[in-house]
């Protein structure tokens, strides 16, 4: 049985019904509202925080596989990545080894480094550390960014006659990947059960900002204008959103990460890339948003 933690995101709509075609899954949630459209068949619902390690032991009951795709990114203090993904995780993993648990599957993120400027890298760096010192048989999965995800922050709003984002200058490659991809690369880790196993994984282009609305446009036919934030805007959200918006001083200080590091995936791989099916930004916006 399957225990998988951050089932309600981007993610878990592509892996919750891969998993549970060959295992039954739990999904791990602090409310069932926000777990309620992915249940069904072979699939059932645990009521349980990360945040609060007690709460962990009756959902880990009878579990052979934990998949941890917990994320604070987007959460509101005293929520964050710091609470997240690296105290979050750090619960469960421990959790897990207690109640005997075989084998912890961490969904990290490529580039993942001590050092690195954003927070959520350093803390998904974090959960690693504390995975390896564990007690149990362990894989990660490191993705780069989701389309998906930022499709849906850039370029979406252009459906709703909003502008599109884009922030910096908006030229700088960037390695995006599908969900869709990503779970396959955690289900099959969930399978192999390979100890120590790491898979660096991305798609198969690498893309400006610019390059992701206006892919979108091409696709959808939706044009309408483009709201630029510079650089010097970013920098300074960063710093003065903090005290009263985190979230928003977290994602502007991400921006001007992606928007000035090397992002692509050639420059962000530590091993070899895994060989995972790759769909192209063209083919995700077909699916998703087209007809």
């Amino acid at each position: 049985m399957i225990l998988l933690a951050g089932g309600s995101g981007t993610l878990g709509r592509f892996l919750i019904p891969m998993l549970s075609k060959h295992e039954p899954v739990t999904v791990l949630t602090r409310s069932p509202d926000r777990t309620a459209d992915r249940t069904g068949d072979n699939v059932e619902v645990a009521i349980g925080n990360v945040s609060d390690p007690e709460s962990l032991t009756s959902a880990l009951a009878r579990i052979d596989v934990v998949i941890s795709a917990i994320t604070g990114f987007a959460e509101k203090p005293p929520l964050g990545p710091a609470a997240v993904d690296r105290d979050g995780n750090r619960n469960l993993i421990r959790a897990a080894v207690r109640a005997g648990v075989k084998h912890f599957v961490l969904l990290s993120i490529l580039g993942v480094s001590p050092e690195h400027p954003m927070e959520l890298f350093r803390m998904k760096w974090e959960a690693e550390e504390e995975l390896r010192r564990s007690e149990i048989s362990w894989s990660v999965v490191r993705p780069t960014a989701y389309m998906e995800t930022w499709v849906g922050i850039l370029a979406a709003p252009l459906l709703n006659d909003r502008p599109a984002m884009v922030f910096g200058r908006g030229t700088n490659p960037i390695n995006f990947i599908s969900a869709a991809d990503v779970a396959h690369a955690v289900d099959s880790a969930s399978v192999e059960r390979r100890e120590g196993g790491i898979a660096e994984i991305g798609g198969p282009d690498d893309l400006g900002m610019k390059d992701l609305v206006e892919t979108f446009r091409s696709v959808t036919g939706k044009q309408g204008s483009t709201r630029r934030i510079p650089r010097p805007m970013l920098r300074l959200m960063s710093v003065a959103a903090r005290p009263f918006n985190a979230v928003l001083a977290r994602q502007a200080g991400a921006a001007l990460v992606m928007d000035t590091r090397d992002m692509t995936l050639a420059g962000s791989l530590t091993t070899s890339r895994a060989i995972a099916p790759s769909t192209s930004l063209t083919e995700m916006l077909k699916r998703d948003y087209a007809g």
